[in-house]
């Protein structure tokens, strides 16, 4: 694999701090582990987005869809907000590519409109409208007729 340079800190505009690292583990669609250059490791939810549970339908073809995505990549993480589990939440980037939405994009999750607020609002209309084109498509979890959001399957459980 190479040699990596990474890190931790720093911070952009508007008070965003950032991480960099490797995607070492996935537990579900909107859920990693990246390890830095220190060796620690951070548990990070993707912002903005809401995928399936492990346990739910489409909730493997989602974490398989975010492996593709990340896993064992170089990844930037973008963030603001450590939630009440110690996790970061951020926007996972890897290059260029802001795997949040493509997960989004490709049905693998919703556009999680109960934290919407805490988005950019050039991501907020991004995830908005993916949401709305793989819903028309049928794409992913769009697939099916009535799909249950990961919101709703938590409480019923």
């Amino acid at each position: 694999m190479g040699v990596l340079l990474l890190s931790f800190g720093g911070s952009a505009a508007g008070g965003t701090t950032t991480l960099e690292g490797v995607v070492i583990g996935l537990s579900d669609g909107d859920t990693v582990t990246v390890l830095d250059a220190a060796k620690r490791s951070h548990r990070v939810r993707l912002a903005g987005i809401d995928a399936p549970e492990k346990k739910q339908a489409f909730g493997d073809r989602s974490r398989q869809s975010l492996s593709e995505l990340v896993f064992r990549q170089v990844v930037t993480v973008e963030y603001e907000k450590v939630d009440r589990y110690g996790r970061i939440v951020g926007k996972v980037k890897a290059g260029n590519l802001d795997a949040n939405l493509v997960q989004v994009s490709r049905g693998m999750a919703w556009h999680y409109k109960a934290y919407e607020l805490e988005q950019q609002p050039k991501d907020r209309l991004a995830y908005s409208r993916a949401e709305e084109a793989a819903r028309e498509a049928r794409q992913g979890l769009w697939r099916d007729p009535m799909p249950v959001a990961p919101w709703d399957f938590r409480r019923m459980r």
